[in-house]
């Protein structure tokens, strides 16, 4: 057989990459044990040390080789110097690992996790974390603690903001997009970051929502809801993980070496290092399964984490733990061998200090700005639009009666974990809306309340705002500090006395569209029936008003679905789309079914679901061949029209239920999802590849296998939605 040139061409190259980069690890490899050989048994402890700030006590300990990572120690000059401690000062000169926090930007503020991932663009999503990663890494960073791609079923968790919400099959693609955006091509590359997968595993599974809470579990959830998130940002390249807080089934997850080393480091073959989260080795003496601090460090370690964050639990007093056979020495290299390989990694032997002129003009750079706007654009969800109220009509409009503690409020669109964000960088929605109408339209602004006290006496001025104006427009929702770590609420009603001024200024008869501002999924049946329009627009960074007024001026049409489920009421949590079925399904005309008797099972708004100033009609689904082999791929269709008269962007979604299993499956599991831009009047056929293999499962054995039976296939604009068709698996038996 002969090969064309332009072929040999190509593998020639492809196995060149590949060969080329197998070298570079054997001779990181090679140096790593090299060093390894050199070092004390303080100086790897050292290594495994992580501690935040610094200080004249943490200069002398990196002198001594007793720390070899810190985090929030922010500024290019400021990293400079330290690291130059660590380089020309201690025995080694090996260089420092520095950490932050750089969670959805640096200085550039996108909107927080949870509303990028209802943008759905993984592309944005990921050039939003390159960003980050410039930013952060010209001002001397080189590891930031995201993704955070823990699933989340509850609302009441605050850090829910953090990740991409409930979905695995979202929430693992979104995990890829992050870490490639935060690691790039090449770790040594100066702008890139080490990216840190967190919170391995099940924090989002949090009881009653409570952060640091208890969490349990079957191993088959385990398995198929919280580790496949963790798995794709494995499989992406990332070099870090945090162990989370929580405990599962009785062993915390920072010293659970059954999905710390048998998963992890074993079955997936990971190759980085593991870092706890803050203190949370230290807090095995609380959990009350370490009677001290050293006993928690052996804990930790054995179970699989290579680096102790702010615990001091990793200290030379393990050296007589392992002189007396206590603990493995061995366990002591191998996480030492996993932190230098990745500071090797990052390039920082060759290129330890940062160059003073990298962070010139790319701080805040335009490119940057106009990205913030697009994906803020994108993550906004449209939930209500009562007989069109939404776009507002220029031409008819005279006077907006802008209204709400938080249209005018610099600090909650940064939300929770800003970085380095500044409020002079925000444009509020009083300001977005200004730039969009100038002189044209009057704005008349009223805050009306606070969002957490329950003073009325703004009412008044409220009312009268209203009263003057053609419409009103008011934007409600919690402050940047009522999501994220440690802000769990047990009620997600609006806080304050919010709800109540809604419900005043309906009275006024006037149309009212809420633009909500929000770290979670709120409860709305108290004010949903008052509004004409509903728009939720999260905490969306720096370029927030600027989105929200393009939208609702229709200058960018609402494309977002949710990525988590809106509850009517906080009593049906935890709800999500992807649940089982029960013996009795709900049944409102059945008395012994699974139901409430106050409230409909349904939720207010479902997963998938958010509104465009068009429509778009789905019909024509069909499978290309509804008999398949485990080893073969479905591959399906359907026609999406836009039947409206303008043109927008649809999320068309994929789902699958199988039938009939050995163990029990989900009603419906999403397997797909596009975006698709189609104009006023024009249609489009979606296809869907899908390898049966991605239909696998854990069956009663526990084995991830693909069972033969039917299925059903569903494609719509989200989880309620759909048109069905089926298929089915056969055996080769």
């Amino acid at each position: 057989m002969k090969l064309s040139f332009k072929i040999l061409l190509t593998l020639t190259l492809v196995i060149t990459v590949v060969f080329g980069q197998h070298l570079k690890d054997v001779e990181i490899e090679v140096k790593v044990n090299d060093l390894l050989r050199q070092m004390t048994f303080a100086e790897k402890v050292g290594q495994m040390t992580l501690f935040s700030g610094t200080n004249k006590r943490y200069e002398q300990m990196i002198r001594e080789g007793k720390i070899g990572s810190l985090l929030n120690v922010i500024g290019m000059e400021e990293n400079n110097r330290i690291q130059k401690i660590a380089i020309e000062e201690s025995r080694l000169g090996i260089p420092l690992v520095i950490g932050l926090d750089v969670i959805h930007g640096y200085r550039t503020i996108f909107p927080i996790p949870l509303a990028a991932s209802a943008s759905w663009d993984t592309v944005l999503i990921r050039r939003a974390a390159e960003i980050a990663a410039k930013e952060a890494a010209s001002a001397g960073i080189h590891w930031t603690f995201a993704p955070m791609v823990d699933i989340a079923r509850d609302a009441r968790w605050g850090r829910i903001a953090e990740g991409a919400g409930e979905d695995p099959f979202l929430g693992s693609a979104v995990s890829r997009a992050q870490v490639l955006g935060f690691q790039g091509e090449d770790l040594a590359d100066p702008l890139t970051l080490l990216a840190c997968a967190k919170h391995y595993v099940g924090y989002g599974a949090a009881e009653g929502g409570r952060d640091y809470n208890t969490v349990d579990f079957s191993e088959r959830t385990l398995r198929e809801i919280y580790l496949p998130s963790f798995r794709a940002a494995v499989d992406a390249g990332v070099g870090t993980l945090m162990s989370a807080f929580n405990e599962i089934g009785g062993v915390p997850a920072s010293a659970n070496q059954f999905t710390l080393r048998n998963i992890l480091k074993e079955e997936w073959g990971f190759d980085g290092f593991v870092v706890s989260d803050w203190n949370s080795i230290g807090e095995l003496v609380a959990h009350g399964i370490a009677k001290d601090r050293l006993e928690a460090g052996v804990k930790g370690l054995t179970a699989g984490i290579d680096m102790d964050m702010e615990g001091r639990c990793y200290t030379t007093d393990m050296e007589a733990l392992v002189a007396d056979g206590t603990l493995l020495e061995e366990l002591i290299d191998d996480a030492v061998r996993r932190i230098l390989r990745m500071k090797f990694k990052l390039g920082l032997f060759e290129h330890s200090y940062i160059d003073e002129n990298l962070q010139k003009g790319l701080i805040l750079h335009q490119d940057h700005i106009q990205t913030a706007l697009e994906l803020a654009r994108e993550s906004i969800v449209l939930l209500k639009n009562e007989d069109g109220v939404l776009p507002l009509n220029r031409k008819e409009l005279n006077t907006i009666a802008l209204i709400g503690p938080l249209a005018d409020d610099k600090d909650a669109p940064l939300g929770t974990w800003r970085c380095e964000g500044k409020r002079e960088d925000v444009i509020t929605v009083y300001e977005g809306l200004k730039n969009k109408f100038g002189n044209d339209v009057k704005i008349i602004y009223a805050k009306g309340c606070d969002v957490k006290n329950n003073s009325r006496s703004e009412f008044n001025k409220a009312l009268k705002a209203a009263r003057k104006a053609d419409i009103v427009v008011m934007v409600m929702g919690e402050s940047a500090d009522m999501s994220g770590e440690a802000a769990s609420r047990a009620n997600l009603n609006l806080p304050g006395v919010q709800a109540e001024l809604i419900n005043a200024i309906a009275e006024t008869k006037k149309p009212v569209v809420l633009v909500l501002m929000n770290g979670r999924p709120l409860t709305l049946s108290n004010v949903e029936s008052k509004v004409t329009a509903i728009v939720e627009s999260w905490h969306l960074g720096i370029q927030h008003g600027n989105a929200v007024a393009d939208v609702l001026t229709g200058d960018y049409n609402p494309s977002g679905k949710l990525t988590v489920t809106f509850p009517r009421s906080a009593g049906q949590i935890p709800i999500y789309y992807n649940h089982k079925n029960t013996g009795r399904p709900g049944d409102p005309d059945t008395k012994f079914s699974s139901k409430y008797i106050d409230l409909p099972s349904s939720p207010l708004y479902p997963f998938g679901y958010g509104l465009s100033y068009t429509k778009f009609k789905y019909s024509d689904i069909k499978v290309l061949n509804n008999r398949l082999l485990s080893t073969d791929e479905l591959v399906v269709s359907a026609n999406v029209k836009n039947t409206g008269k303008r043109a927008g962007d649809e999320v068309v979604q994929l789902y699958i239920r199988d039938i009939v299993g050995s163990v029990t499956r989900p009603v419906k599991e999403l397997k797909g999802f596009q975006r698709v831009a189609l104009e006023a009047g024009e249609q489009k056929t979606v296809q869907f590849r899908v390898s049966v293999q991605e239909l696998s499962f854990y069956d009663s054995d526990m084995k991830y296998t693909v069972e033969p039976g039917n299925f059903s296939v569903m494609i719509g604009g989200n989880s309620v939605e759909v048109l069905t068709t089926d298929f089915k698996v056969v055996s080769l038996k």
